[in-house]
């Protein structure tokens, strides 16, 4: 065993070859680059969040309410950004609200163990499915890189990954990548509109005004602020703001990352659909203003491929005339019904953390 110190608490983990310490050392962990090493990240980049390991506690299986107003989900506005997934067949929603102070919930539902994920630094949301590592429960290490989250497994606890990687850093899991789940997000009142009979988690009635805003403050968020709180962030790239959200899709297939970002989105009106090849296969994606979401998705339904125009306020496919959600839900015409395949790679972040993880972005809009 060795003995590693976060900010003023000390915890114990299994040694790590690629931490590069011998064992009974006690570690200071903080922003000096040469006391904390991790696989071949750069030590420049790591940081001490300064919490400690579980400071910043994850959840597992929280309690969950419909989306009917409940006192229980009171701390949302329709405005609250949320983050939306499927498991095991049924729609959930988890705001950001919760996760600024919580960072990930664990969901054990029927077959399915998933863990979503979201880093308020870098405004990342990310779901992975835990069954690819054993089932194996995340909690927040408390430690960053790039200003992101770095999550630890709690099977084997000298096991470090990186949110944004999506595989572990280092530790016995080196190398290992976590398959992702697909993930959507948009506002709490647009969700309502398309999901009328999800869920969403509540939080306990005496924690309902603490949840109702941010811990990191009205302005954190701003897109032309480029703190990130003092923890190292690359700022090579400033063809965007600092903090513009983007519809982000890695590398594949040889084809570079691509980026839709928020503010020229909006810039294209109410609807836009986008039309392209990634990973070999035709792919689009799906903006709605009014939602604040941008949804790619694999455009297959019916046993047809599909293609998209805008008409009017609303996204139609020219085979059928059906119209579309920006969820990849037909919610009018002879595919009513129908879900289109959300692609589980695409996520939203932060343009500059985008950017930091993912060089060489293409800009799809400007």
């Amino acid at each position: 065993m060795c003995r590693f110190k976060y900010g003023s608490r000390t915890v114990l983990a299994v040694a790590a070859a690629s931490l590069a310490y011998g064992c009974n050392t006690e570690i200071r962990v903080g922003l000096v680059p040469e006391e904390l090493t991790c696989g071949d990240l750069n030590p420049n980049l790591l940081a001490d969040g300064g919490v400690g390991r579980d400071g910043i506690p994850a959840l597992t299986d929280p309690t969950f309410f419909t989306t009917e107003p409940h006192d229980e989900t009171a701390y949302l506005s329709d405005q609250s950004r949320v983050i939306g997934v499927k498991v095991d067949g049924e729609w959930l929603a988890i705001p950001h609200n919760l996760m600024y102070r919580h960072e990930i919930v664990n969901l054990n539902r029927g077959s399915d163990q998933v863990a979503v994920t979201y880093c308020p630094l870098t405004g990342s949301a990310l779901t992975f499915d835990r069954s690819s590592v054993g089932g194996a429960e995340f909690g927040v290490s408390g430690l960053l890189f790039q200003s992101n989250l770095i999550m630890y497994d709690r099977n084997t606890d000298d096991s470090f990954w990186p949110q944004m990687f999506g595989d572990a850093a280092c530790g016995s899991r080196q190398g290992q990548a976590l398959a992702r789940h697909p993930v959507i997000e948009m506002t709490w009142g647009g969700w309502q509109s398309l999901f009328p009979g999800s869920m969403v988690v509540g939080v306990g009635l005496p924690d309902v005004d603490a949840y109702r805003t941010s811990p990191y403050g009205e302005s954190y968020e701003s897109p032309g602020n480029g703190d990130f709180l003092g923890f190292p962030m690359p700022r090579d790239d400033r063809r965007r703001l600092p903090k513009e959200r983007v519809l982000g899709l890695p590398a594949m297939g040889g084809r570079a990352p691509m980026a839709f970002p928020f503010l020229a989105l909006e810039a294209l009106g109410s609807r836009w659909v986008g039309e392209f090849q990634y990973g070999g296969e035709p792919a689009a994606v799906l903006w709605d203003l009014n939602l604040s979401a941008a949804v790619a998705v694999r455009p297959v339904a019916g046993g047809r491929s599909l293609t998209f125009r805008v008409a009017g306020e609303a996204v139609v496919d020219n085979e059928t005339g059906s119209e579309w959600s920006v969820a990849g839900q037909a919610v009018r015409g002879p595919l009513e019904g129908e879900q289109l395949a959300i692609i589980p790679e695409a996520y939203v972040a932060f343009w500059q953390p985008w950017a930091a993880f993912h060089p060489g972005t293409e800009l799809v809009v400007e």
